[in-house]
């Protein structure tokens, strides 16, 4: 069918409308695994990753348990910074964006590396001697140190969901709208998109509309 010198067949229409929504749920989906690995890693933390036995006089050991943020405190800086990011993502544009975006993935880095060193067990006695007193510490046998796997795996698996995110926001990112074309002119953005086949498009869309295009023409 043409139109005004503009063709449109129902079929390609179709198609368009459907990427359109497409590229309008992309950057939605993005945010929400952004939210999802970082929510993991800070529900991650709060648990037990590791649990120091100390001998004592006494019958039973001085235990102390350790959360992920006990032994990596840099976890959560890591977070909230891999969030700070996420939203920047959408305030930036161009050059800016893909930066900020790296930042977002070496966040995810920062975060699986924290969990290594957090789980050693040097550092997870050295942590644990800051939570008894001097003479239980470094008195008699050294201490007996039981690391979990499960936790520390999972805020791993954050930090790879941040930096996988950080990875197609540089790749992908160019395509995404920015938070100030929302508040753009309705002018503003029409100059932007510039006017080429504008009278086409009217007329298509006066065809949605229920309006008949020739109204009105001699």
């Amino acid at each position: 069918m043409t139109i005004g010198g503009t063709s449109r067949s129902p079929a390609r229409g179709e198609g368009a409308g459907t990427t359109a929504r497409a590229a309008r749920r992309a950057p939605l989906i993005w945010l929400a695994c952004c939210a999802a690995g970082a929510g993991l890693v800070l529900f991650a933390a709060g648990r037990t990753w590791a649990t120091v036995a100390f001998p004592s006089a006494g019958p039973r050991p001085v235990q102390v348990a350790l959360t992920g943020a006990d032994l990596a405190a840099s976890l959560t800086a890591a977070v909230l910074a891999a969030l700070a990011a996420a939203v920047a993502v959408f305030a930036a544009r161009g050059i800016a964006r893909k930066a900020v975006a790296a930042v977002l993935a070496l966040c995810g880095i920062a975060i699986a590396a924290a969990c290594r060193n957090g789980v050693r067990v040097e550092n997870a006695a050295s942590v644990a001697r800051e939570h008894v007193t001097a003479a239980v510490a470094f008195g008699g046998a050294p201490p007996e140190v039981s690391v979990a796997s499960g936790w520390p795996i999972a805020a791993v698996a954050g930090g790879v969901v941040l930096f996988a995110a950080g990875v197609a926001a540089i790749v992908l990112g160019g395509r995404w709208p920015g938070l100030s074309s929302r508040f753009d002119r309705p002018d503003a953005r029409r100059t932007r998109g510039g006017r080429a086949g504008s009278g086409g498009r009217d007329l298509w869309d006066a065809i949605d509309r229920g309006e008949d295009p020739t109204a009105g023409q001699p």
